[in-house]
Parts: structure tokens; sequence; C-alpha cells
């Protein structure tokens, strides 16, 4: 279970973090008589009142229309699996998935035309793999091209505090890589969206009349535990922590404990048991319904002992995969572990190149360092928190 937010002020006070949605008296003025639809999802939920939907509801707000991101409204659906169009049972209003199998993900005309105003509300976790800062990208170009103001009601990013990776090489842009950011960016919804249109990265150099409402409370320095867990198999607070280091394993042939009670916590592949005698089986879950190496014992590491601390002072470390790809190595079971899915995922060719040349960890992190550091001045213009 996720617990909730407390920022630490100098002074030892804790004060707590409050999402831009709770900041009715910002926001509502603007979507007077309106017709609104809101972009959400579970994670849509304003501090002691309830969900997003609900809350405009009970305010008057005519809401014609939800957009779903990954994982649908609700959260449940395995991911990359396609989500229909509903209907929510509770208020009767149309859903509209982002995430389906119309095409491009993008809403079409007749979606655009069903509202006035665009309403954003959603957790994420602060990485380029990550989709949903993708399907907001794409509802900020429908909203330039129908002339749609979006007003984003922002959160604060739980991988706040540091910024890593290597900047995606945009022959790789994809469905997990859209912008030409680090791995790990640093920002929130809201300071991301600004950078995205003062850089001109929306189509055409699209701008939508956009609206960012910010969290109170808020540094990037905060540690922030969501309420809710954004997607399934990122069930706790540490499972965000490690999915920097952790997720490039879906490029790989190695499970990273998708289909057990850790995902995200721990990897392993039944290659690996020369090395270590820790294991765990994957089996078909709620949100991850067919996950890899499904009914095999896969041995590997736990990685449920690190502190958060530890973790974000590591950053992004690749040191995890590898070990792994030096164990595959080492029985010359080598050819075949990385998937294309993995030059996707890393935006680079270079990181898996330079694993197979021998690499250490270092010398890779080395080679994007001065990137990161070139990112981290550009994006001071678009920050609306401090960074203490």
């Amino acid at each position: 279970m996720l617990l909730g937010s407390l920022l630490v002020s100098c002074a030892g006070k804790p004060a707590p973090v409050l999402p831009g949605d709770t900041q009715f008296d910002a926001y509502l003025p603007l979507l007077e008589g309106q017709r609104v639809a809101i972009f959400s999802n579970q994670t849509g939920l304003v501090p002691d009142e309830g969900h997003i939907l609900d809350c405009l509801l009970e305010r008057g707000v005519n809401i014609t229309a939800i957009f779903s991101p990954e994982h649908g409204f609700r959260g449940k659906a395995d991911a990359g699996e396609l989500v229909s169009n509903d209907v929510d049972p509770q208020t009767g209003v149309p859903i509209l998935s982002l995430y389906g199998s119309h095409g491009e993900n993008r809403p079409s005309a007749q979606a655009m035309d069903s509202f006035d105003v665009l309403v954003a509300d959603i957790q994420d976790v602060g990485l380029r793999f990550y989709t949903y800062y993708i399907t907001l990208c794409r509802l900020m170009d429908a909203c330039a091209a129908y002339d749609k103001p979006l007003i984003l009601l922002d959160r604060p990013n739980p991988n706040g505090d540091y910024v890593d990776g290597p900047i995606l090489d945009m022959t790789l842009k994809s469905g997990v890589g859209y912008l030409p950011i680090p791995a790990v960016h640093g920002l929130t919804l809201g300071e991301l969206a600004r950078m995205a249109m003062g850089e001109g990265w929306l189509e055409e150099g699209n701008q939508c009349r956009l609206t960012v409402i910010p969290c109170q409370n808020y540094t990037h320095a905060t540690r922030y535990v969501l309420p809710v867990a954004p997607s399934p198999n990122l069930p706790n607070e540490q499972a965000i922590d490690l999915y920097p280091s952790l997720c490039p394993f879906e490029g790989t042939v190695v499970s990273l404990g998708r289909g057990t009670d850790k995902p995200f916590q721990q990897y392993g592949h039944p290659a690996l048991q020369s090395k270590y005698s820790y294991s765990f089986t994957p089996q078909s879950v709620p949100g991850a319904k067919n996950p890899p190496l499904m009914g095999q014992e896969c041995f590997g590491v736990d990685l449920t002992g690190l502190s958060h601390d530890e973790i974000h002072r590591r950053g992004l470390d690749l040191s995890y995969v590898i070990d792994a790809y030096s164990i595959f190595k080492e029985q010359n079971q080598q050819k075949g572990f990385f998937t294309r899915f993995f030059d996707l995922l890393l935006g680079q060719t270079y990181v898996r190149e330079m694993i197979e040349a021998g690499c250490s960890e270092a010398q890779i992190r080395e080679r994007w360092q001065a990137d990161v550091e070139h990112f981290k001045e550009l994006r001071q213009k678009y920050l609306l928190y401090p960074e203490e």
C-alpha cells in the first residue's frame, strides 16, 4: 500500500504537498459554462475529497468525455494492452481510450468536437519511457490543431530529484520515447509540457493554449510517495524508485518480476542459476496476464533491501543489466539477450553496444553525462519549482 506524502521544510516542520487539482479557485472559473473533457485515470485523486471526475461533477462542471491512457481509466489493463472505449458506470460519462486499436492513439475529430476545454490530472513517474506524458503530448497537439485550451493540474514527480540517462536519439522515437529528453528527466508533467512547447517539440512546433496549475509546498528535492499505484506493475515506492534501472530489462530476455508480488523490484532468468540461488516464478496475475518467462523458475537478485536514498543516489543504474548480460556471455548465451526494444527504451544504440563490448557502468554513464548537464541548463527556464 502506498502512503501519503510530506514535504519536510528547512525548519523540520512537515507541510503537506498539494497537487494542482486542490487549487479549485484557480481553475473552476475557467470551466464555467464550458463542456469539459478530462484526461485522467485512477491517479487523479484530490486529497481528502476523491477522484477529480467526481469532484468536478459535484461542483456542477459539465463533463462530456473522459480520455484514458495506457492501462485504462481504472488503471487495471496490462502494459501495452489495447483498451476499448467505454462508459464510466458510476457517472455515465463516455470514456475515450487513447491506448486502443484506432491507429495512432490520438483523439478523433468527433472526440475533439465533444468538448470546449480539456483538464488533465494524471500522475507521472518522471521517466521518458513511461507513456502518460506521450499521451499528454498527443493531446496537446490535438488541442493546438482544434484550438482547444488545456488546463494541466500538476502533480509532483516521485523521481524529480535527479536527471540521468541518455538523451533520446529522435531516429528511435517510438511509443516508449517521444521527446529528446534524458531517460530520467526530473520534471513534473507541467514543466515538461511547458518545455515541449517552448522548445518546439510538438508536431510542427504546435502551440496549444496551455495553463498549468502548479503544486503547492513542493520542490524537486521533495520526497513524494504516491497515494495510489500509477500502473499495475508499480505497486509501491520501491518499484517506482527502481523503475529507471529495471525497466531496461523489458528489452532483454530477463524477467523483472512481472507476474510476481515484486514487479520492478527483482530480476532473474533460469540461466542465472549459475550465480544466484534466489528465485521467483512468474505467474498470470491481474495486470500481468502473460508475463515473460511465465511458469519458469527464474534465478536472480532481490532488490527490496535497497533504501530509497540508496536507489536515488545510484540513479539510472545499468549494473543490473550488465551483471545479467555478463553471466549469459560466460555461458555463450549472449546472442539474443537484447531485443530491439532495448534500444527504444534507452533511446540510443550506444548503450547496448558498449555493454556488448564489455564497458563498465561508469564508462557508459560518462558517455551521457555532458548531454545530461546540457539538458539541465536548457530546462531551467521551464521549471516551476525550486530544485532544493
